[in-house]
């Protein structure tokens, strides 16, 4: 599953490969009182006596309802102890029969017990794993009646969403998609909901004509009906896990593609379709970059990529047939902001690494996702360079350490308080710089070669992390029981002190590395490096070892080296402190090649106590040749002595008119505001037809400093077709100075808007409302009120209400002001009142689970 969703809008933001840097945040000592008494906690992976074989599904739909009506024949067999009865679950469901299938025909009804979780069927006599046998069950599942739970990742668990069911809404379309991780594909139809389990899979669902279907494998047949509905009959005939099962229906518009001749295909809404090339069309050099790199070739019978409403995760990799989120949607003008080709690649790769070969239970987890994230460096590596690569994988160590601030957990881990809690940055961000570690320290060739055996030794298999581990050990030769103890079975990370020095009456130069994290808390790691020591006019490269708590290496040198590169290839997944210099790091930054080694070096310089220093640096920063390299310098500029912020103004100006990047553009043009106090609008004017809409986001936001009514005047020229950023600064900039006459665009955007888009705007929407008269505000607030009680996922609706705040804060300013007033003081609170009414009741009315507790604590 990718991408792992934070719902966070604050993040922090670490500078360097290895996270140089003079302050390491220390954490708080979290004591754990075990009961000697009880076991410690272990999820083991599912016990496995009965194994399902294949299913047979026949689903129509009840859109009043949102019911699905099923009929499901499931293909068992004992696992190997013989069986009298079978477990299976299916959550909320009516169970309407439960009967032998003989032939595919309904035979003797069984006998069974249901607790609306399990429903366990009993057997007139006893089976052998010799024998194989039918269940045929006809139910009712009813996803909307069950309890909600969900985690950051997955904000919901019910399997099966109607997307405006009842369709009143005029802004959204109508759709049904599942969503099976971990456990909620037995929310829609039985099974045996466990990631070790493995099935093949027949499904036909029948729609309205009107709507197109996708699901597993093949469509190899639809069937027009005689009331206006098509029965489409799909077929998946290689095994998978239950949890990759899945359906989607709705009116799109299908963009075909092929990669050697398989079908490759691209569903999306009908806006969308002149995009949707643009947007994937990369896969199928995707498709043979993977298969070529891990010596195994694609192995499923298409792959089909779908874009859905109200998702409630990033995406997910249901085998050959990917949900994505709708924040996947580009225009022409957004792809050169954010392409979001990392989840496509995500996604993608996960068909090795999750779909064909599968985590054997969710303490396991990384062997799926550490795979996937990992996939998205091999994709940057080979389709936009090392650089960006690197890039990508700086923000992942940045992911982790911030999360290590309060959350140190081993990789894998049985001892979870819910298996939700495995979708964290550990499992996504930190397992993909391992997963480069292990290459660096393996080799290319070895770490492809390693992941071919694992690949097909394990194929349509379940899988924990020795099985990663003794493939790559039969490759090598090398018992690599160390490397996957410290990393994917200890918690932490390492933290190093790291000093030179040179003692020129003895010619040697020293490296002492002090390892200073608790080791009662993360292993004491073996860490093989390569040290780079740069002379005046050679490099000599130092293969070593760190594998103590505190150990020096030397080396004899005729004279003092310019300076020493530790983990030369910066592949190392730590914090560290060095005693370097700025004579060092100005050395660094010109004779290390790598990105990761220039981001260090200038990070550091711009840091400098010497002005002439960090006027250098900011020079090298804003003229480096990547656009991340350049993002730091801007950064820098309000901290940065005058003379040297003055000095390069025309190179800033310059950024601002020219720069490629969109990223840089809208940055360069802020600083031109925020530091240089520019307020000639021409530029910022300019700025706001660009076609990038960070780059016109930056110059309308820059005009709302200067003048908001002239910027209120101009926003009313870009506001159709504005989206993603410059939406929002159009919403802010009429938060400030919109009027009436601006309810219908407000309104009719908040309905229209999707849900990572809209809750971005939710609180300048409240803003606005907030401003004006009583009339317009109470108009307004049953748009708010509706996303507040109905959106998807939860988190819209926990926005939305904290939007009401904004709207009983300005309820009480009036109020206040209205002392003079006391008829209209007493009508303003008992106003007030009734907002406060409904927003309690929309609070009492909610009904998922992690909604109701963050409720139940304001």
């Amino acid at each position: 599953m990718k991408k792992l969703v934070f719902l966070s809008f604050v993040s922090a933001i670490f500078l360097s490969s290895c996270n140089s840097s003079k302050e390491i945040v220390e954490l708080t000592d979290i004591v754990v009182e075990e009961n000697v008494n009880t076991r410690p906690t272990y999820h083991a992976s599912e016990t496995r006596k009965t194994d399902l074989v294949h299913t047979v599904l026949d689903v129509t739909f009840d859109w009043e309802k949102s019911y699905l009506y099923g009929e499901a024949t499931l293909t068992l067999t004992p696992y190997f102890y013989p069986i009298n009865k079978v477990a299976i679950d299916a959550k909320g469901f009516i169970i309407d029969v439960v009967a032998e299938s003989i032939d595919g025909e309904q035979g003797a009804e069984l006998k069974y017990s249901y607790d609306n979780k399990i429903l366990t069927v009993e057997f007139p006599k006893t089976y052998t794993k010799n024998d194989t046998f039918d269940i045929y069950i006809k139910y009712t599942a009813r996803p909307n009646e069950l309890a909600q739970n969900g985690s950051a990742a997955i904000s919901g668990d019910k399997g099966l969403y109607f997307i405006n069911a009842d369709g009143k809404n005029k802004f959204k379309p109508q759709q049904i998609w599942t969503q099976g991780e971990t456990e909620a594909s037995s929310a829609w139809f039985p099974t045996i909901d466990a990631p070790n389990e493995r099935m093949t899979q027949e499904l036909y669902i029948t729609v309205h004509d009107k709507f197109k279907t996708l699901s597993n494998g093949t469509l190899v047949i639809s069937t027009i009906n005689n009331d206006n509905t098509r029965t489409d009959y799909w077929v998946q005939e290689q095994p998978h896990a239950p949890y990759l099962v899945m359906m989607a229906i709705g009116e799109f518009s299908i963009t075909n593609d092929t990669w050697r001749e398989m079908p490759v295909d691209y569903y999306v809404e009908e806006e969308y379709a002149p995009y949707a090339q643009m947007m994937f069309g990369d896969t199928p050099e995707m498709i043979e970059l993977f298969s070529t790199k891990l010596g195994v070739d694609y192995p499923w019978d298409k792959y089909s990529q779908i874009i859905v409403r109200d998702y409630v995760s990033g995406a997910m990799e249901n085998t050959s047939a990917v949900i994505h989120g709708e924040f996947v949607y580009n225009d022409e003008r957004s792809f050169l902001d954010n392409p979001q080709q990392d989840i496509v690649a995500h996604e993608l790769f996960h068909h090795w690494f999750g779909d064909l070969v599968t985590c054997e239970s969710w303490s396991n987890l990384p062997l799926n996702e550490s795979f996937a994230t990992y996939g998205e460096y091999i994709w940057r590596e080979h389709k936009l360079g090392v650089e960006e690569a690197d890039y990508h994988l700086q923000g992942e160590l940045s992911n982790y350490l911030r999360e290590a601030q309060t959350k140190r957990v081993d990789m894998i881990r049985f001892d979870y308080k819910d298996k939700e809690d495995m979708f964290d940055n550990h499992s996504y961000a930190k397992g993909g710089r391992i997963l480069h570690m292990l290459r660096n320290y393996v080799g290319d060739d070895a770490f492809y070669a390693s992941l071919k055996l694992y690949l097909e030794q394990n194929k349509f298999k379940a899988v924990e992390i020795h099985n990663l581990r003794l493939a790559f050990e039969e490759v090598t030769g090398e018992d690599l029981n160390w490397f996957f103890n410290q990393w994917f079975l200890s918690s932490g990370h390492p933290e190093l002190d790291i000093n030179y020095s040179y003692n020129a009456a003895l010619k040697k130069y020293s490296v002492t590395v002090k390892q200073t994290q608790d080791l009662n808390r993360a292993p004491l790691y073996k860490l093989p490096i390569v040290l780079d020591i740069y002379m005046a006019n050679e490099v000599k490269s130092m293969p070593i070892v760190v594998d103590q708590k505190e150990q020096s290496f030397d080396f004899d040198l005729a004279e003092a080296p310019v300076f020493a590169n530790f983990d030369a290839q910066k592949m190392l997944l730590c914090t560290k402190r060095e005693n370097k210099t700025d004579d060092h790091y100005m050395a660094q930054y010109k004779r290390a090649g790598l990105y990761l080694d220039r981001y260090e070096a200038i990070s550091a310089l711009l840091a400098s106590d010497n002005e002439a220093t960090k006027t250098k640096a900011l020079d090298l920063a804003l003229n480096d040749k990547h656009w991340n390299i350049q993002l730091l310098g801007l950064s820098s500029l309000k901290v940065m002595p005058k003379a040297s912020v003055d000095a390069h103004q025309e190179k800033v100006n310059q950024l601002a008119k020219s720069d490629k990047k969109p990223q840089v553009r809208a940055a360069a043009i802020s600083n031109l505001l925020s530091v240089y106090k520019v307020k000639e609008t021409d530029v910022y004017k300019s700025a706001t037809k660009e076609k990038s809409y960070l780059v016109a986001s930056a110059g309308l936001k820059a005009m709302l400093e200067i003048d908001a009514k002239e910027a209120y005047e101009l926003s009313k020229s870009l506001r159709e077709g504005a989206k993603k950023q410059l939406q929002q600064v159009v919403f802010e900039v009429i938060s400030e100075k919109g009027g009436e006459d601006d309810l219908a665009y407000m309104r009719e955007s908040m309905e229209k808007a999707s849900a990572f888009d809209g809750v971005a705007l939710l609180n300048f929407y409240a803003t606005y409302l907030s401003k004006q008269d009583e009339g317009v505000m109470q108009e307004g607030l049953a748009v708010l009120e509706n996303i507040a009680a109905v959106a998807e996922p939860w988190w819209v609706r926990y926005t939305a209400v904290n939007s009401f705040n904004i709207i009983i804060n300005s309820y009480q300013a009036r109020i206040d002001n209205a002392v003079s007033d006391p008829i209209r003081q007493e009508k303003l609170i008992n106003n007030k009142k009734k907002i406060e009414d409904r927003l309690h009741r929309i609070k009492d009315a909610e009904t998922h689970a992690r909604l109701k507790a963050l409720y139940s604590t304001n």
